[in-house]
């Protein structure tokens, strides 16, 4: 009689997983158990206290910042973690931190996504892709601004993450030009990566990219109680944001030089299979009808006094709605939205609102900026430049303007700097988070092709915001004063 012997299976420690997840748990309980931290002291001496629950905001968001960049998890159960470190540890009830995760701007970006889904899957996304590299050729330089340059541009008439929901099935099918698997190639992180950058620096130019340059410019009127116009805004951020779109194309040619330099016989190939297509089908003339009409609407509305009133998360909506009542979408394509990114940007509202509202975030600001109500009058204004681009990493950039903004403004007149230049400063480099996903919907929307990971997006979101950083500085100190903006207090 032979007995068998029983082996345990071998388990297989990811440490380096384990470790970045334990160094998330220990900075939560370092900061959520510590005892009470000073005030924050504005320049009027009012103080600012640091509550026990403004105190588990910044605990929760320290822990969230480590998973997200190390993805020990995946990104959108990071997420959940945000929701329920809240509910279990009475930082905030379940009736707000859960309710954040279906905020308008959250239906937002499901709407933009789906809009991406129907330019797919009615064969608009082809078509538009082979007309672009008939038009750009076979250089992959060349592919690169081509589609550096269309997302930019589209950023200037509609918001920026239904920008990146069109373009990204777009740049999927150019892709799949330029390679056959689905292996991250340099050309393919460079692609997508410089997709979402270049959404941001776009989005800067006009009032039409994006929620947070109106709600700046609703700040600085009651404030400083001078309108800027549409036009006045768009004449200053035009330099900027172009230079940082041209820069940024040579950012990614440096960084993620294509493996090939040219896909030979491409252009051929792209007007051989645009030809191949026909004319327009009823499911594309329809499908583009319902989004440029949503599109249009949400342009003009603030132009228009009668249409101020309808938001624009509601518009947007229609679209997903009437996608599904014309049948140009199913129950399957409902089933396939990406919810790891849904969830992203869920847990993203979750921990601004929650930094927002415990007022976490007011104490930062207050105690970063008053470190510099002495300095020189530029180190000042480069210092809220880095923090609002810092803040708007993890939190909303609307809520970074409307947290940093206040305090500098009322901080500038001591160092003689005037508003005008605090305004716009906070406006270009609220529009360029290049650190996390969570700073902008582009970000999570490019993550999708699965290109990248968080930490190489990180990793290279450095140098992209040192370059920001010194960009701005050419703004404030010579390209804005040339134009004319004031700068100094006479």
């Amino acid at each position: 009689m032979t007995t068998q012997s029983t082996t345990l299976p071998e388990m297989n420690w990811d440490w380096k997983r384990i470790l970045f997840i334990m160094i998330g748990v220990i900075l939560f309980a370092i900061v959520n158990f510590s005892p009470a931290w000073p005030d924050a002291i504005d320049p009027t001496g009012k103080h600012f206290i640091l509550s026990k629950e403004a105190k588990g905001a910044l605990a929760v968001f320290l822990l969230a910042g480590t998973w997200w960049v190390f993805e020990v998890v995946p990104i959108g159960v990071t997420s959940l973690a945000i929701g329920v470190l809240q509910v279990l540890f009475m930082i905030r009830p379940a009736s707000k931190a859960f309710t954040d995760f279906m905020t308008p701007s959250v239906l937002f970006i499901f709407a933009s996504l789906v809009i991406g889904m129907v330019f797919t899957k009615t064969g608009l996304t082809k078509r538009l892709a082979y007309k672009m590299l008939v038009i750009v050729g076979e250089k992959t330089s060349m592919i690169y601004l081509g589609c550096f340059v269309v997302t930019a541009a589209l950023t200037h008439i509609m918001a920026h993450t239904a920008v990146a929901a069109t373009m990204f099935p777009l740049l999927m099918t150019i892709y799949a030009m330029y390679s056959e698997d689905d292996k991250p190639t340099k050309f393919g992180k460079g692609l997508f990566m410089g997709m979402a950058f270049v959404a941001g620096a776009g989005s800067i130019v006009t009032l039409l990219g994006a929620a947070r340059g109106a709600v700046a410019l609703g700040f600085y009127k009651d404030i400083v109680g001078r309108d800027v116009s549409f036009f006045e805004l768009t004449f200053y951020m035009f330099p900027i944001g172009w230079a940082m779109t041209f820069l940024l194309w040579g950012f990614f040619m440096v960084f993620f030089k294509p493996e090939q330099k040219t896909i030979p016989g491409l252009r051929e190939k792209a007007r051989r299979l645009s030809k191949e297509m026909g004319s327009l089908t009823k499911d594309e003339i329809l499908a583009a009808i319902i989004i440029f009409s949503c599109i249009f609407i949400m342009s003009i509305k603030q132009f228009i006094p009668a249409l101020d009133v309808l938001d624009k998360n509601a518009i947007i909506l229609v679209s997903t709605i009437l996608f599904f009542v014309f049948r140009l979408l199913d129950i399957k394509d409902l089933e396939s939205v990406p919810w790891n990114i849904m969830l992203l940007f869920g847990g993203a509202m979750s921990i601004g609102f929650c930094l927002w509202q415990t007022g976490a975030a007011e104490w930062l600001a207050i105690n970063w900026l008053t470190i510099f109500k002495e300095s020189h009058w530029f180190v000042f204004v480069m210092s809220i430049a880095f923090f609002i681009m810092i803040m708007t990493n993890f939190i909303m950039n609307v809520a970074a303007i409307a947290i940093s903004l206040p305090v500098a403004l009322v901080v500038a007149p001591y160092l003689g700097v005037a508003p005008e230049v605090i305004l716009f400063a906070a406006l270009v480099t609220a529009g360029m988070p290049f650190l996390l996903l969570v700073g902008a919907a582009p970000n999570a929307i490019a993550y999708n092709s699965k290109q990248f990971t968080t930490g190489e997006f990180f990793l290279y979101g450095i140098p992209a915001s040192i370059m920001l950083m010194i960009v701005v500085g050419l703004a404030v100190y010579v390209i804005w004063p040339i134009m004319g903006m004031p700068i100094l207090i006479k």
